[in-house]
């Protein structure tokens, strides 16, 4: 079953080519977690007593409609800050995008396949928990250029694993999460 997933992944990033009119672009984000695993903490975008933060870098290539990004997010503890304890989530995807410009505005869908990688360390203990799993991220945004080669990036994504994982003390579940984030955007 892993090694039909993996090659699903690598058909995706083989067949998956941007036009050869398309720009190249570097986007910095800085964000937060909110709903799914974090919602006893964040239930929605606006109801959030404690962002559990994350930042990344996505990078990649847009043609006039279809694009292509990779994705690297990074959440230092996505599942809570307690003594003792290291957590975090790994994200790195690979998204096809679809968006139309609009003057300096280019609203954006994207869906895309990747890993998602939880670490737990209990600090005292010699217990280490990390997986990796397959996941997929489905969002929309939108880019707003200010001149040619820079501008500003908003968007939201949802994050899910396609499999249960078991993480030490916690039961079998998917990791499954929205994140808003905010960053720039670089092309050239």
């Amino acid at each position: 079953m892993v090694r039909v997933r993996i090659a699903v992944v690598l058909t995706f990033l083989i067949c998956v080519a941007a036009p050869a009119s398309a720009q190249s672009f570097i986007a910095p984000f800085l964000g937060f977690n909110y709903g799914g695993d974090v919602s006893n903490i964040c239930a929605s975008l606006t109801n959030c007593d404690d962002r559990r933060s994350n930042w990344g870098v996505a990078f990649g290539k847009m043609g006039s409609v279809f694009g292509f990004e990779e994705e690297i997010g990074y959440s230092k503890n996505f599942f809570g800050d307690t003594p003792n304890q290291n957590n975090s989530v790994l994200t790195l995807m690979s998204n096809l995008t679809a968006g139309f410009p609009i003057g300096p505005v280019r609203p954006y869908g994207l869906f895309g396949l990747g890993l998602v990688h939880p670490n737990l360390e209990f600090g005292t203990s010699s217990l280490n928990v990390t997986h990796n799993a397959l996941g997929y991220d489905l969002g929309a945004g939108v880019n707003v250029f200010f001149s040619r080669g820079f501008g500003i990036r908003g968007d939201i994504r949802h994050i899910k694993t396609f499999d249960d994982l078991t993480l030490g003390i916690f039961e079998d579940q998917q990791i499954n999460f929205w994140r808003g984030s905010a960053g720039l955007v670089f092309r050239f």
